[in-house]
């Protein structure tokens, strides 16, 4: 039985994932060259929706962050326009398709790491990367089976160009999204105090 918390938890997340989609991550400049160069922000080359997945399971857990990466898909696929280059069925014959399914895994592994312990950073940051392994590595497998298959819409890449776009080129900015989703969830759980 899913309780009211896991729900509202769920639908926070499903809510910071769509929201999340269409947000490119930015970084600043290092603050001690603002005096020569002022502020300049500098793209990571993701979106936030990794750290939407992330930030839910490790505060609303495992079953609340799975039950909102599940209505995120279902939306997805329902035609509604919340995924990167809008949404439906025909999805899935889309490389990126893979990733977007390790989201559920993603999001159940990372919230059910980061309520095995009491919150602390590095438990909080274990968890996290768990989460993004299990993104990748679902994302890579889709792959895989689709190059293997042919289902996939990849006509000008290869499988290692693929592999290379959507696991290796993002993961820098993945994992700095990664770093702040740690600390974000460890002030806010020792704040609700959970």
């Amino acid at each position: 039985m899913v309780s009211p918390t896991e729900l509202l938890w769920a639908l926070i997340g499903l809510i910071l994932t769509i929201g999340g989609t269409f947000l490119e991550a930015f970084i600043t400049n290092p603050p001690w060259s603002w005096g020569n160069q002022g502020l300049q922000a500098q793209s990571l080359g993701v979106t936030y929706q990794i750290g939407a997945v992330l930030l839910v399971g490790c505060m609303g857990g495992k079953t609340a962050a799975a039950i909102a990466q599940v209505a995120y898909l279902l939306l997805g696929l329902t035609w509604f326009n919340v995924f990167t280059q809008g949404g439906g069925v025909d999805y899935i014959h889309r490389p990126s398709f893979g990733y977007l399914l390790g989201f559920i895994p993603g999001a159940w592994v990372c919230g059910m790491v980061a309520f095995r312990v009491p919150p602390r950073l590095e438990s909080l940051a274990f968890s996290c990367l768990c989460g993004l392994l299990s993104v990748h590595l679902v994302g890579i497998v889709y792959l895989v089976l689709g190059y293997n298959g042919g289902w996939l819409n990849a006509p000008n890449l290869t499988l290692w160009q693929a592999i290379a776009t959507y696991s290796l080129n993002p993961l820098p900015g993945q994992l700095a999204i990664a770093c702040a989703v740690t600390v974000i969830s460890f002030a806010l759980r020792h704040l609700m105090f959970y």
